[in-house]
């Protein structure tokens, strides 16, 4: 008996008659949903296969609402139809978003109850037989769409994650034919890695320490999307794993790139929570420049793998020195006899020296300007006097015809730090 009196076998025989008239009409009533839907949900509008899987997906579902009102199945009973699940694999696979899947069947629901509310008025029950039919509908309806909402749900982000996977690695595998100099069409290749290479190009590679959550790559990818956002980009970034704390990442920047970009990364970074360390190529030209861009941004990272010193945040391509200290890190030893050599005693790892060697490499850098040395040190132009005579007796020798030899060597100190200094 239901709460208003009314006894449930009436209601259940009432429900089953209504049901009846309504799959007669099922035919109808698909065509007139799937059209809704598509009418109301853009994302939906496909091709004619898509289409033809999303018809089956509303009439497969309505027919088995329709089973479990009239043989009162109960709802933990229910699986998805076979056509619901590949529907939901097929927007999976095609970029369309789980909230318009959702959305279709919250939608659609709406519109089957309205057209079962149509035939109840239609059918000039008792009034109150009227309203418990309705009840006993919309209860079984609503258990129904949360249910098989759910669990295809579950099945598109399954599949989602799947196709991602197989996607990025086929994109993956393209990106390095294009990075290994290949001829390629840049029309073609543009399309099978969904990325512009026509336009400018800044190349990234970024990584971090692992984290307790497992979610180091998709924070990174996260992290250059923000980034390509901050920067101007009207493209989306391309990002592809290295392993899972690495990435390598392509910018796409209209026009002629910004001179100012490498100050306009660190900002962004030293202004984002948990941003990963960045090496950074120059932004540059077509396919020519994607390739460039990248070896800059991987010898930069070779300077940071061979470094004993602290590295910054982000370091970029048009750093000072930086181009000269990626020549010779894969052979560290080499350079630290070389710099015993040129620099001598200055060349050892105290931190008086390592002070002396960064006075004299800013004051060579700046055309051997006291003034702007003591600018960019914020240094006193006496102090700053001092500290070059102080490394130049530490040396040894005046600074005459080597001194290119000199500027380079204190170039190799800063980067590398103690890896190129002396033992004794």
């Amino acid at each position: 008996m239901m709460a208003d009196g009314t006894d449930d076998a009436v209601v259940a025989q009432a429900a089953t008659t209504i049901i009846g008239r309504l799959e007669d009409r099922l035919a109808e009533l698909t065509r007139s949903t799937q059209e809704f839907l598509v009418s109301e949900i853009v994302d939906l509008r496909g091709d004619v296969q898509l289409l033809q899987l999303l018809r089956d997906t509303v009439s497969s579902n309505i027919d088995t609402f329709f089973s479990a009102v009239r043989n009162r199945i109960p709802v933990e009973h229910i699986e998805p139809p076979a056509a619901a699940l590949e529907y939901a694999r097929r927007l999976a696979q095609r970029d369309v978003s789980a909230n318009a899947l959702v959305r279709a069947y919250r939608l659609g629901h709406q519109e089957v109850l309205k057209t079962a509310l149509e035939e109840i008025r239609a059918s000039e029950l008792d009034p109150k037989l009227s309203l418990a039919v309705y009840e006993l509908i919309a209860t079984v309806s609503f258990g129904y769409i949360d249910r098989i909402s759910q669990l295809v749900v579950v099945t598109y982000q399954d599949e989602r994650e799947r196709w991602l996977e197989r996607r990025n690695t086929l994109r993956a595998l393209m990106v390095h034919k294009l990075l290994s100099g290949a001829d390629v069409d840049i029309d073609a290749m543009t399309t099978a890695i969904r990325y512009p290479l026509k336009q400018n190009h800044l190349a990234l590679v970024v990584w971090c320490r692992e984290s307790e959550r497992g979610d180091e790559l998709a924070s990174m990818e996260r992290f250059v999307h923000k980034l390509a956002e901050s920067l101007g980009a009207r493209d989306s970034p391309l990002f592809i794993s290295i392993d899972h704390v690495t990435g390598w990442a392509w910018i796409p920047l209209l026009g002629k790139a910004a001179s100012d970009t490498p100050s306009r990364i660190r900002e962004f970074a030293s202004t984002t929570a948990d941003a990963p360390w960045m090496a950074a190529g120059n932004p540059l030209p077509g396919i020519e420049g994607f390739r460039r861009s990248h070896q800059q941004a991987l010898d930069a990272r070779t300077v940071v793998t061979a470094s004993e010193t602290e590295v910054p945040q982000v370091i970029t391509a048009s750093d000072p020195g930086l181009a000269v200290a990626g020549l010779v890190a894969d052979n560290a030893g080499a350079a630290a006899a070389w710099v015993g050599e040129v620099l001598g005693p200055l060349a050892s790892p105290t931190e008086g020296d390592e002070r002396l060697r960064e006075t004299l490499r800013v004051f060579l850098r700046t055309g051997s300007s006291y003034k702007a040395a003591a600018e960019e040190l914020h240094l006193h132009v006496n102090s700053v006097k001092y500290r070059v005579q102080r490394a130049v007796e530490r040396r040894g020798r005046p600074i005459g015809d080597d001194r290119l030899d000199v500027e380079v060597a204190l170039l190799l100190c800063h980067w590398f730090g103690p890896a190129v200094l002396r033992d004794d």
